[in-house]
């Protein structure tokens, strides 16, 4: 009889145990299967630098991506689903991005990344996006080697292969410039990459490089590389970096009372550098593809919504590509009917003409875009103004 008792109980136990674990696997099945259910909301991660030295970059791309998701939203989103952003700070740092990429694909199940808007960080995450069918779409990398990585990587920035020589047609017609000193930063991708395209062009267009100097990405002093550069008397003074060391440069290039101006890509389009330059960096251009000044209806819509939101402030050009970017790929996932990237990135590949805040805009069959114009902005009293707009040819 004690022997049929514990049989029972034990019969008892096995059944209450075979019923609780039968619950905890519906309850697991359940949560596994939640995110599936959750369809409506479109996730969208923002890859860039909220603090550290390219932050400058990465806060107004995100600006520009929430007044570009906001906007959207407020029109009843994409196929009736809401956009999300995900945020993370990737510090400016290539490990950290590849960190947040694999976050923001494994744990936050977004279709398509935003950013980084800097060459080095976007080739670092792009193989990770590619792998795991997530499209990339930076909002700021020029450099080359990008979209070559895959089918599921984009950006909507104006090329420096298009942009560079665009400017240096510009120069020699134009500004009459024949000799020119080239500084690449060594530990930069982006700078390096710009360095060769400038060199490139230049020949292309008979203008003499009378100096090539390295420096590298936080130096502080570059007096020797100055000293080699006066001594050839170039017209202007090219630097394919960042603004910390091209303020800093043209410090030094003043001390030693070498008068020719600097100019660069986009890393040089920063408040911080006329605050760290001065008066030294009056004259100083950069090229790049947004400028407030002379707005398209496009734009200017887009910089009165701008200046209402953020208290009278005029857009740069990390907003714009930023708005553009999200606006890009809201504009691909309408047109596919869909939102899984498999099948909208095919619709981002046809892109043709959008007419975006930042210039008209075509992604080409290799997947780079073309966009059109180039605005070359000078220091001038201050603050950036537009030089002119230099018209890009979009075939």
């Amino acid at each position: 009889m004690n022997f049929k008792k514990t049989a029972a109980l034990l019969l008892a136990g096995t059944l209450a145990l075979s019923v609780t674990a039968g619950c905890k696997k519906k309850e697991e099945s359940a949560t596994a299967e939640a995110p599936k259910a959750a369809g409506d909301t479109v996730k969208i991660g923002f890859m860039g630098a909220l603090t550290g030295d390219v932050a400058m970059f990465g806060k107004p791309t995100l600006e520009g991506m929430k007044m570009a998701a906001d906007e959207i939203n407020a029109a009843g989103g994409i196929n009736g689903k809401k956009i999300e952003i995900v945020e993370a700070d990737n510090r400016g740092d290539k490990q950290e991005g590849a960190s947040v990429a694999q976050k923001l694909i494994s744990r936050d199940n977004v279709v398509a990344i935003l950013g980084d808007p800097t060459t080095g960080i976007s080739k670092v995450v792009a193989p990770i996006c590619q792998k795991a069918g997530v499209v990339l779409l930076s909002a700021g990398a020029t450099g080359p080697g990008l979209v070559e990585i895959g089918d599921y990587i984009f950006r909507d920035t104006l090329l420096d292969s298009v942009a560079i020589p665009a400017v240096i047609d510009y120069f020699a017609k134009d500004l009459k410039y024949k000799r020119v000193a080239v500084i690449t930063s060594d530990n930069n991708d982006y700078s390096v990459g710009l360095s060769q395209t400038f060199r490139d062009a230049a020949k292309d267009k008979g203008i003499e490089i009378v100096a090539d100097e390295k420096v590298k990405d936080g130096d502080k002093d570059f007096s020797a590389q100055i000293t080699n550069i006066k001594a050839k008397k170039p017209d202007v003074i090219f630097y394919s970096g960042y603004y910390t060391e091209g303020a800093l440069i043209m410090k030094e290039a003043r001390k030693q009372g070498l008068k020719a101006n600097m100019f660069g890509g986009d890393g040089l389009f920063s408040p911080e550098f006329i605050k760290l330059g001065g008066d030294a960096v009056e004259g100083s251009m950069s090229a790049l593809g947004f400028s407030p000044e002379q707005a398209t209806p496009e734009t200017a819509k887009f910089i009165a919504a701008f200046q209402k939101k953020f208290n009278g402030a005029l857009p740069g050009l990390f907003d714009a590509q930023g708005y553009d970017g999200m606006m890009m790929l809201a504009d691909a996932m309408k047109r596919a009917n869909s939102t899984d990237p498999k099948v909208f990135k095919d619709a981002l590949a046809k892109t043709k003409d959008f007419k975006g805040v930042s210039g008209t805009i075509t992604i080409r069959a290799n997947r780079e875009p073309i966009k059109s114009p180039l605005a070359l902005l000078v220091v001038k009293g201050g603050k950036f103004v537009l030089k002119a707009k230099v018209p890009v040819k979009m075939d």
